[in-house]
């Protein structure tokens, strides 16, 4: 995607990386809308960044999700990117339903059906753009599994998966598909993920990603140096030892 000049809409961008980018983008000349299910911080957002537009959506609501589309589109006719942003993730132990069943429901939910529903919601629209993109958000975790998260991991692989063979599908079309994948940031994803020393810095992060989008338009995997270690292990031979690594030293993932 073009690094300025678009019209774009993150359901999911009321924190974390989904704030910050949304900023970033605002900075660059792009219109930006937010979403998400607080209206409180809709509304502290509106007032510390006049010019940044938002609505309220809750995507893991199949309702909220077309209320939300309907009316950013009448606002937005324009719109001409979709970050599908929002997700969870939570801390699991699998030995027995009752300790996980309900959490992966959630997630599974909030990161899968989340964005299927919302890319249903606008893919219609965004093929009657000249220029449109959709950028769907994995994880290094799609790639290598952190043992505390199971169905978090499983979400941001079947991600991969739904980008990787969208942007098959929409090829004959203008709409082009990137996928973020974000290695551990300092977010409050997971407890104590903010002030983890193995986390890169939020603002670094966005940094990084900021200048692939502009030095790389035509990329297909918005990857910072640091995710590439999860990324790649398979493809190094190396993907035993990066999984040891992962669950040796890194409490949490992003």
């Amino acid at each position: 995607m073009d690094i300025t000049g678009n019209t774009v809409f993150i359901p999911g961008a009321t924190s974390g990386i989904g704030l910050a980018l949304a900023l970033a983008l605002r900075k660059r000349g792009n219109t930006v809308i937010i979403g998400g299910r607080r209206t409180e911080l809709l509304d502290k957002i509106a007032l510390e960044h006049p010019g940044v537009d938002t609505v309220r959506i809750d995507t893991a609501d199949p309702d909220s999700i077309q209320s939300a589309a309907k009316d950013v589109l009448a606002r937005h006719p324009e719109l001409n990117v979709l970050i599908t942003m929002a997700g969870i993730m939570s801390a699991e132990d699998w030995h027995r339903p009752e300790t996980f069943l309900d959490s992966a429901e959630r997630i599974v939910t909030t990161n899968l059906l989340g964005p299927i529903r919302l890319i249903a919601a606008f893919v219609e629209h965004l093929q009657t753009r000249p220029d449109a993109t959709i950028m769907t958000v994995s994880s290094g975790l799609a790639f290598a599994p952190l043992k505390m998260t199971p169905s978090y991991n499983a979400s941001k692989a079947a991600i991969h998966m739904l980008s990787e063979s969208l942007r098959l599908q929409l090829a004959d079309t203008t709409v082009r598909v990137a996928e973020l994948e974000p290695p551990m940031v300092q977010t409050d994803l997971m407890p104590g993920q903010a002030d983890s020393e193995h986390a890169v810095p939020l603002d670094a992060y966005i940094a990084e990603v900021m200048s692939i989008i502009e030095t790389q338009p035509e990329t297909t995997e918005i990857q910072v140096e640091q995710v590439k270690f999860l990324r790649y292990a398979e493809a190094r031979g190396d993907y035993e030892q990066v999984v040891a690594v992962l669950n040796g030293m890194a409490p949490h993932g992003n």
